[in-house]
């Protein structure tokens, strides 16, 4: 295993305080070729180093935020510990650098305009005239400023460097403001505490797929235009760039061969930090900002042989990661069934989180597309062919999952997904409006209510085992759901008191913890009245709020299925490429027949050999003593 040349520079320590490091990562030619999974790896690489990173994402429109965004319009809404409701980008941010970020770290033009009309209103520009120079632009620095102080981790510690992506493409009218705003930050920090990375394609074109340089040319004389210039240029193209055309672009780009990475498509997100190192980014970032000199600082604060170990198990993981993500060849296949599978970045976390489970456990993950309103009958009728294929998808897979969502289209397809999966004991997980179908399925063919259904799509049923949270006001959509980290506390008691009962699998997939903290984005939940009634019948909650009640999991027991859970929060926005989320790495473990191995492990835990490496993990106890060795 080839650990990062970069990550332990030998050199004298020093204490002298030193100024926050800023990388700006740009975009040109077209929106959507990977700026966010760029500025994560880069990230990734500063904490390989052994540096503290936050990242802040921009975006150009002029929403207060991603919360009244359609996933089929911008791809997945990602939540924060706040209840931020924030561009997907941040998503990557965390599951990469394994930080908790804030609502700040996400600005938009929205956000930036009531800001300074708010200030304007208020008459603290006392009379002057506000205009986009010098006050937008103002507010943009200040707000960059003041988030990249902030800590993101347990240490508490201000970050060393902070990451700062721009959405959309240079020359955008709507990011005029913004690169205004970096074009006077620069100046601001000043040149050694700021970088630019500009992400630019590189097209194949013609029969003989030949690769052009000219869009990357035209999209840097822009970005030059504006009075940014590039100390990286980063390459995205479809396969690696042909001999002497990372030349070319040095050339006619004005910028040294090293100072271009040609980052093609990999066969996983996570190949790309390893390809970015290897082209030397870490090399010309050190010399460019000047990074000894904030590892030194950080190294005399904490003590060097933490920082070293630490950044050594980063990237030692990583490594095995990826290794895993090549070589496996078992698969587990897990059927998505969800509205919104036209565009899978609406499920972006959702699919991440199955990914590190899969990968886990040693398994090569196959998710399976099912349309939710493919499955009901009116589909049968009008598109027979297509409504057989999605019944074929969902009867062949391993394992289910019903994610969250909005809106009646696609619910009875759900709940027929929901009881398949119960009756045929196929191992199912169900988030938030999935969690809510599962109790419906089982309230109307097993508790015996036909006619149960949710207040969200049957206000008038006369059985709504799902109800409107009676906080939650109907006026106005953006920002007013139950958002954010919120307490579930577990109590399996009615669990193992019943016939055939048992301890709580989501509760030992949690590590036997009495409580979890989970994000959540939610307007309905389980009615109260009815939970005696279902829990009679067999299907028991063993999560609640910390009033006991709002009910936040839902379990069958093992003896009458394998693996049955409901979660009304969102456990996929807290997954991490190492640290898989429990109820997905149940499920996983379930569809791949490997939760009864998993739970022998969990039990013998502290008697096995420190050479073996459990379910669920990435180092044995003597990986990381031969890295600490090293």
């Amino acid at each position: 295993m080839r650990i990062c040349e970069f990550a332990l520079p030998l050199f004298p320590l020093a204490s002298s305080p030193t100024m926050t490091k800023y990388i700006l990562v740009s975009g040109g030619v077209i929106s959507g070729i990977g700026k966010g999974v760029i500025a994560s790896s880069t990230g990734l690489l500063l904490k390989s180093y052994g540096l503290r990173v936050t990242a802040i994402k921009i975006d150009p429109y002029l929403n207060i935020d991603a919360g009244t965004l359609s996933p089929l319009d911008h791809g997945e809404v990602f939540v924060l510990d706040d209840g931020g409701e924030v561009d997907l980008d941040l998503g990557n941010y965390e599951r990469f650098l394994d930080v908790t970020l804030t609502r700040d770290n996400n600005i938009t033009t929205g956000k930036v305009y009531r800001q300074v009309i708010e200030k304007e209103r208020r008459g603290d520009y006392l009379g002057k005239t506000v205009q986009v120079v010098p006050h937008i632009t103002d507010a943009i620095q200040d707000w960059v400023e003041r988030v990249a102080s902030v800590a993101v981790d347990a240490s508490g510690q201000a970050p060393d460097v902070c990451i700062v992506e721009l959405g959309g493409t240079v020359g955008d009218i709507e990011s005029a403001p913004f690169v205004e705003a970096m074009r006077q930050f620069q100046f601001r920090v000043g040149h050694d505490n700021f970088a630019l990375i500009h992400v630019s394609l590189v097209p194949v074109v013609g029969s003989v797929g030949e690769q052009k340089t000219k869009p990357t040319q035209a999209s840097i004389r822009d970005l030059r235009g504006a009075g940014l210039s590039p100390d990286v240029i980063a390459c995205r193209s479809s396969k690696p760039l042909a001999e002497g055309v990372k030349e070319k672009i040095s050339m006619f780009c004005h910028v040294s061969p090293e100072q271009v990475l040609a980052v093609h498509d990999c066969s996983s997100v996570y190949h790309v930090p390893l390809l970015m190192e290897q082209q030397g980014l870490l090399r010309v970032f050190e010399k460019r900002l000047k990074l000894r000199e904030l590892l030194e600082a950080r190294m005399a604060r904490e003590g060097a042989d933490v920082v070293q170990h630490e950044a050594k198990a980063l990237w030692a993981k990583w490594h095995q990661l990826t290794t895993r993500q090549v070589r496996l060849h078992d698969t587990v296949s897990i059927a998505l069934v969800g509205k919104y599978t036209d565009l899978h970045d609406s499920y972006i976390s959702v699919t991440k989180s199955l990914e590190h489970a899969a990968l886990s456990v040693n398994r090569k993950l196959q998710i399976l597309w099912v349309e939710a309103s493919d499955l009901e009958l009116s589909t049968k009728e009008s598109n027979p062919i297509k409504y057989h294929e999605c019944w074929r998808r969902l009867c062949a897979a391993q394992g289910i999952l019903v994610p969250g969502g909005f809106g009646e289209r696609g619910t009875e397809g759900k709940i027929m997904a929901a009881k398949w999966a119960r009756e045929n004991k196929i191992p199912y997980l169900g988030i938030c409006l999935g969690m809510q179908v599962a109790v419906i399925e089982f309230a109307r063919h097993v508790v015996g209510l036909p006619e149960a259904h949710s207040e969200e799509f049957a206000p008038k049923s006369p059985d709504q085992v799902i109800m409107y949270m009676p906080e939650i006001t109907k006026e106005q959509l953006g920002g007013t759901m139950r958002l954010g980290s919120r307490a579930s506390v577990f109590d399996d008691s009615h669990l193992q008191q019943a016939k055939n009962g048992n301890p709580s699998v989501i509760q030992a997939l949690y590590g036997n913890e009495p409580m979890v903290l989970e994000r959540h984005r939610h307007r309905y939940e389980v009615n109260p009245a009815y939970i005696d009634k279902i829990e009679a019948k067999g299907l028991y909650f063993v999560g609640k709020d910390e009033t006991g009640q709002r009910m936040e999991v839902v379990e069958l027991p093992s003896a009458v299925h394998p693996f049955y859970v409901g979660a009304q929060y969102h456990p996929e926005y807290k997954t991490r490429p190492l640290k898989p989320s429990p109820p997905f790495l149940g499920l996983v473990l379930a569809s791949a027949g490997l939760l009864g191995e998993w739970k022998k492990q969990n039990m013998q835990q502290g008697k096995m050999s420190p050479s073996v490496v459990p379910l669920g993990r990435y180092n044995s106890e003597l990986d990381l003593k031969a890295l600490a060795d090293k």
